[in-house]
């Protein structure tokens, strides 16, 4: 019988029980609970993974003007503006986190990591950290799994979904699960990496799901982009043992906690926050009327 990812200690005390890293304990829930082959699994996480880079180029290289007109061509903006805040790194971060996102926003190929609301920010931090850090693709989709065993705990004791949790469900989540890839793919402990999550998911708590006009485009792709440079503050933090203090399972049932409570309208309703400020409400109205198709009055026959 394989872990059945229900908390976090529970992962680590079977990791530590059968002498298995955490990537392994999520290769034997694929393959006993699920029925999977494991190259079959190996596979599918290259396949994905080259699907999340091809997002980042085709963002930064093709068209990405959405049929709302509010996403345009931002992330190639942010990747060819000459100033760097913090440096080239950073700018290269942030842009391909907004790439990949906006391919999303325009429709394009992504992979859903944990959703397609936050396609951005596990693109962005682990095609970035492999630039850098010159990690194989191996050690890449570890990673991955390291992080998909996060989203399952996630899933289990609070939500990765905005109409669920708001967009601490997903952003949060995704920048959870790149915050323990990272620290896992660069030797952090296991402790280091439940740590990077936990830190996230507090940077994280609260964060309300307002799609303007009811499109998964603004403040969502920006928010990839902010996530994804907060799964790199908590990473950073994480692997220098700074703690977190409150234990990252009970940081999770905060997350389910705050999810639950938070009013209707601020999860994926587009009924509050920026969806409904003036100027959100113009957008709405103006995007709908576009997206209405008038056909001509059929003729009657008497």
């Amino acid at each position: 019988m394989s872990f059945l990812f229900n908390s976090f200690e529970g992962w680590k005390q079977y990791c530590e029980a059968n002498k298995v890293q955490l990537f392994e304990a999520v290769i034997e829930y694929e393959t006993v609970q699920k029925g999977k082959q494991e190259q079959a699994i190996w596979d599918g996480l290259q396949h994905a993974y080259e699907v999340m880079k091809d997002a980042v180029e085709t963002g930064l290289n093709e068209e990405m003007t959405s049929r709302s007109g509010m996403i345009n061509n931002g992330a190639k903006k942010v990747y060819k503006h000459p100033v760097s805040v913090l440096s080239p790194e950073f700018q290269r971060l942030i842009s391909r986190a907004l790439a990949a996102k906006e391919v999303n926003s325009c429709m394009g190929r992504v992979v859903a990591a944990p959703t397609a609301g936050a396609s951005g920010i596990l693109p962005g931090t682990l095609y970035t950290l492999q630039e850098i850090h010159e990690l194989a693709d191996r050690k890449i989709l570890e990673g991955l799994l390291v992080g998909a065993g996060i989203a399952l705990i996630i899933e289990e004791k609070a939500s990765l979904a905005g109409a669920v949790g708001g967009c601490q469900a997903e952003t949060g989540s995704a920048a959870a699960m790149a915050a323990g890839a990272m620290v896992y793919c660069l030797g952090g402990s296991i402790d280091q990496i439940f740590n990077a999550v936990a830190i996230t998911i507090q940077c994280m708590l609260g964060l309300v799901c307002d799609p303007v006009a009811g499109l998964v485009e603004v403040p969502c792709v920006v928010r990839n982009a902010s996530a994804a440079a907060i799964a790199n503050s908590s990473a950073q933090i994480a692997l220098a043992n700074v703690s977190a203090v409150i234990p990252v399972d009970e940081c999770v049932e905060a997350m389910g906690e705050i999810g639950s409570s938070m009013e209707s309208k601020y999860k994926e309703t587009a009924m509050g926050g920026l969806a409904a400020t003036l100027t959100g409400q113009n957008i709405s109205k103006r995007v709908l009327i576009q997206d209405i198709e008038m056909l001509p009055d059929e003729d009657v026959e008497e």
